[in-house]
């Protein structure tokens, strides 16, 4: 493309900007791009006028689509409040298309040094199958994003980097809610400051609206045991159901408890995801119902799967589990389950505090994923009290 042919691009884009009530400008400036437009002032203070940014991308097509990305980041930062000169004045001399060679082996470096770290922690080191695990399917992907949008729009390490990383997710998305996680730690790991705001901003990961309105009822998951053919999947699918375990625990589970005279009290063990924690039945009825008492003695009872963690990963466990669901024309998936045992619980009135710990997660995880059945338990319970309130003043 010519210069002639690029200006004439730059004027239609800005057009369009303009038309959009941006004030933000694109601009070549020689062989360079960069931006104009109303910034903040760079020694503080709330007022704005017309200064530059030079991305230091060259003035060519490649440029130009890197330059636009970069003004959507910019205006996403001014609109949030969030734009700090310090994230853009390190892009100064930036240069555009593949990384060269020195900073890539930086960016390299970084990440080389966040994946020992991680493998280093000592509460990893105990559990090194688990470890490996999470990292394949927590962050490797995540870490790959990023390692890929840098090079693809010649980003450099900083804020804007990570912040393009994240905003590639949808909102509300699980992948938005792990990928804030990684990009969180990898930032504390290399000392660079983020928003106040990001977990905010990276949160959001629930039950989507298809989800929340299809959990299926107590009659349903009984009802759908019977599309099961298989005794061991049933039983698998009624551990699921009765103890909200995740796809993977269920092979990774002290059934000791279920034997005659046990208190059926299952114990995760140690090698899940999220360590030992313990889980009681809700409903207790199911145990019975779904036969699971004779896994007490009987574990073998259950399918046949690789547990050798030196041969399998957990990921590969649960995906197993996943894959008998689809092929048993289920019209749920094992998640599903889970859910429907978290909120079994918050009708039950158990404290969310307690719950979380039987689930393996933390409150907070808990708290946004089940905000509308706990919000409405918390709202009933307050309507209740002040009804009961006032019937007694009234009597």
């Amino acid at each position: 493309m010519s210069l002639e042919r690029l200006d004439l691009a730059l004027r239609e884009h800005n057009a369009l900007l303009a038309a959009s009530g941006v004030s933000l400008r694109l601009e070549r400036r020689g062989s360079r791009l960069g931006l104009r437009g109303p910034l903040p002032c760079r020694s503080g203070g709330s007022d704005q006028r017309v200064q530059r940014i030079s991305l230091g991308l060259d003035a060519d097509p490649a440029g130009l689509e890197q330059a636009r990305h970069q003004l959507k980041l910019v205006l996403q930062q001014l609109q949030q409040q969030r734009f700090c000169w310090d994230d853009w004045l390190q892009t100064k001399d930036a240069p555009t298309g593949p990384l060269p060679p020195a900073t890539a082996s930086s960016l390299a470096a970084r990440l080389q040094r966040f994946e020992q770290g991680f493998f280093q922690d000592p509460r990893r080191r105990r559990n090194p199958s688990g470890a490996r695990t999470t990292w394949s399917s927590a962050y490797l992907p995540y870490v790959r994003r990023l390692e890929r949008l840098a090079g693809d729009q010649g980003m450099a390490w900083g804020l804007p980097l990570l912040e393009a990383v994240l905003e590639s997710y949808p909102l509300a998305s699980r992948g938005r809610q792990q990928c804030g996680t990684t990009l969180a730690a990898l930032a504390r790991a290399e000392g660079l400051a983020l928003p106040p705001d990001w977990g905010e901003r990276a949160g959001g990961y629930g039950l989507h609206a298809a989800q929340f309105r299809q959990l299926p009822s107590d009659l349903q998951i009984l009802e759908w045991l019977e599309r099961i053919p298989n005794p061991g999947w049933r039983l698998a699918y009624g551990l699921m159901a009765t103890y909200g375990l995740r796809n993977h625990e269920v092979f990774f589970t002290d059934l000791s408890a279920l034997a005659p005279g046990g208190d059926r009290v299952i114990r995760v063990l140690p090698t899940s995801k999220t360590g030992e924690h313990q889980v009681w039945p809700f409903q207790p009825e199911w145990v019975e119902r779904f036969g699971l008492e004779q896994l007490g003695a009987q574990r073998q009872l259950l399918p046949a799967v690789c547990t050798d963690l030196r041969r399998t990963t957990l990921q590969q466990v649960g995906r197993r589990v996943a894959e008998q669901f689809r092929r048993y024309d289920l019209p749920l998936t094992p998640y599903d389950l889970r859910h429907a045992w978290a909120v079994r619980t918050i009708h039950i009135g158990l404290p969310d505090t307690v719950a979380a710990r039987m689930m393996g997660h933390s409150v907070a995880i808990h708290t946004r994923t089940y905000h509308h059945w706990i919000t409405r338990r918390d709202q009933q319970q307050a309507v209740d009290t002040a009804l009961a309130r006032h019937q007694a003043s009234a009597a």
